[in-house]
């Protein structure tokens, strides 16, 4: 792919961020020795969005240049949480739940990886240590270096609490570094912190420090916000086919242009309704394969250019206690939303009864029977009263 380090260093570094210290990569590639190249990640949700897969993607490329990828599960630090990016302090995650996220996230993980060229570590190896070793890595740093980060001078500057745990996070993440050796460390942007203080750490134990890649940080589909689940503006990598396809179809135009760089690595179209189906069938045969890309584009064809209804539609036979129904309550359990989501799709137009919008809390049951009920834009239930 690439001839010299100079010309492997452009290409690694073509869409990072940082890339520090300056011509530190391209210093290492030209050694031309495999580089053990590190990300850490803490699973305390089990699945995988497009914002992952960024760096994922990355990482992929130092693989096949002939780079080890060396994937650390933070099942320790996992129990901390790291704090970046957020006002108050993360609540604790069991280490059943965990390992239980761990295995979930290695495997979708491995949609973009070459497993071969992985290797995959927990950081509870060599966290588990004595605590003589614990003081000696809390001495290598001072609280006033660990609040200069962001988030916890916001959050000091503003009397929130912030625990002694939450203090000791960037140190373990740090420590990783040295367990493994690494030579580079990547992230996104909001890891900047704390990639550069693992160099010092390193340096602290004789390690040769580090050089680190920023990515940045892709914006949900709302094209606001990042990505994130508890945010509800993501795209698992993992979801249905119909789904994934959907969700990529509410890109707003103005986010096409990060949304080709960093996940297709190409310039949009120039119509924007062309680029979005292209971007949309694109990723979705990345992680589901061509047939099933292309079923998803023919049912978001079916339902939103040709409005009509999708051939097979699940049946669900309801039970009304009197002549009518109370709608929350069949929604919560036709689609298993809540009674609150219900009635907020229902006075936000996202309900539909045979294509008319429903506005209603109470329907007759005899006018639900053989009726197909629409809930946003891609769930439908043909309802049967039992």
């Amino acid at each position: 792919m690439t001839d010299s380090p100079a010309e492997a260093a452009r290409f690694l570094t073509r869409n990072a961020v940082d890339a520090l210290p300056e011509g530190e990569l391209e210093r290492q590639l030209a050694r031309g020795e495999p580089l053990r190249v590190k990300l850490g990640v803490d699973p305390t949700t089990p699945d995988i969005h497009l914002g992952h897969t960024v760096v994922l993607r990355k990482l992929r490329e130092f693989q096949e240049l002939g780079h080890t990828v060396v994937l650390i599960i933070g099942d320790y630090t996992g129990r901390v949480g790291d704090p970046s990016g957020r006002s108050a302090m993360r609540p604790f995650v069991e280490g059943e739940e965990i390992d239980r996220n761990a295995e979930t996230y290695q495997e979708q993980a491995f949609k973009v990886l070459d497993r071969d060229r992985t290797e995959v570590r927990r950081n509870g190896e060599w966290l588990d240590m004595p605590v003589e070793d614990l003081f000696r890595l809390a001495r290598v740093s001072t609280v006033a270096q660990i609040l200069e980060r962001d988030d916890f001078a916001r959050r000091y500057a503003g009397g929130e609490p912030i625990s002694i745990l939450e203090l000791l996070y960037p140190l373990l993440q740090g420590y990783d570094s040295v367990a493994i050796r690494s030579d580079v460390e990547l992230g996104g942007t909001d890891q900047k912190f704390n990639i550069l203080l693992a160099r010092e750490i390193q340096k602290a134990y004789g390690v040769e420090p580090q050089s680190i890649l920023t990515t940045p940080i892709l914006p949900g589909i709302d094209g606001v916000q990042k990505m994130s689940k508890s945010l509800g503006n993501y795209v698992g990598v993992d979801e249905a086919p119909e789904e994934m396809y959907g969700k990529l179809m509410r890109v707003p135009d103005e986010a096409m242009p990060t949304y080709y760089a960093l996940l297709l690595d190409e310039e949009p179209q120039s119509d924007p309704r062309d680029a979005k189906r292209h971007m949309a069938l694109g990723l979705t045969e990345r992680y589901h394969g061509t047939e099933a890309a292309e079923r998803a584009q023919d049912r978001f064809d079916t339902l939103h250019v040709r409005r009509e209804l999708p051939e097979e539609i699940e049946e669900f036979a309801f039970r009304p206690e009197n002549e009518h129904v109370h709608l929350p309550a069949l929604m919560a359990d036709a689609f298993g939303v809540t009674r609150s989501e219900a009635r907020r799709l229902l006075t936000q137009g996202g309900v539909k009864l045979d294509g008319k919008e429903l506005d209603v809390l109470d329907v007759r049951a005899d006018a639900l029977d053989g009726a197909v009920l629409q809930v946003g834009r891609r769930r439908f239930k043909k309802l049967r009263q039992a």
